[in-house]
């Protein structure tokens, strides 16, 4: 616990805080107030499941995702936090865990780009978040954050439930870099094929509203970053 302030007592404030010295020292009583102390912490979680490697612009949604975290990851080496990552693609999960400073933020970078290569090889399967999100419940540590950078379709029902126990003492946020098809989709149909099945399909910009609806009772915010967005 760090001491926050010592002010005069109010009515309703514990008399087990009473600091005498102050109280001495002006004649009215006075208590200390005290915060935890909470070390800075980011826990990174990128997904590079088949599903956000892809795009129609000048990167795939994935490596959009990954440059994003990594722009968080170093604005936190600056303010002197620890960080730790989690990297989901095919074969599973892949975690760097808490440390800090430079090399801290170099070793994260590296694995996510080896991993992004990994997936980009890979045979086209798509696990669940759900172990990553248990595995970061022991990596980050109450009172820490955490920023999972994924895809509109990233989260699914079944993720929740660890979703929510993640958020329970964590500020837990979801990244989502939207690709320029679902920002701003064209207003003509396209033709959509499966097998011998074809059809034509009108395309709706990505609904960010209800993704944050269906996320709030998770204790659990969103933040969109549109294709333009940089």
């Amino acid at each position: 616990m760090d001491l926050r302030e010592i002010r005069t007592f109010a009515e309703g404030d514990d008399a087990r805080r009473i600091d005498p010295s102050a109280t001495a020292r002006t004649g009215i009583a006075h208590i200390r107030t005290f915060h935890e102390d909470r070390d800075d912490t980011l826990l990174l979680i990128v997904d590079f499941r088949p599903p956000m490697l892809w795009g129609t612009g000048a990167s795939l949604r994935s490596v959009r995702a990954a440059r994003l975290a990594a722009r968080r990851g170093w604005k936190a080496v600056l303010r002197g936090a620890s960080l730790a990552a989690i990297s989901v693609n095919e074969e599973g999960v892949a975690a760097v865990p808490l440390a800090g400073g430079v090399p801290q933020m170099v070793r994260i970078s590296h694995m996510l780009a080896s991993r992004h290569d990994r997936a980009l090889r890979g045979a086209g399967g798509a696990p669940s978040l759900e172990e990553a999100l248990v595995r970061a419940a022991r990596l980050s540590p109450p009172g820490g954050d955490v920023l999972i950078a994924t895809g509109p379709d990233g989260l699914a029902p079944e993720d929740e439930p660890a979703l929510a126990r993640l958020a329970r003492r964590r500020q837990v946020r979801v990244l989502l870099p939207l690709d320029m098809i679902e920002t701003a989709p064209p207003e003509c149909a396209l033709p959509i094929q499966a097998g011998a099945l074809a059809c034509l399909a009108q395309l709706r910009p990505f609904d960010r509203a209800a993704l944050a609806q269906r996320l709030r009772p998770l204790n659990v915010s969103l933040e969109v970053v549109d294709h333009d967005a940089g």
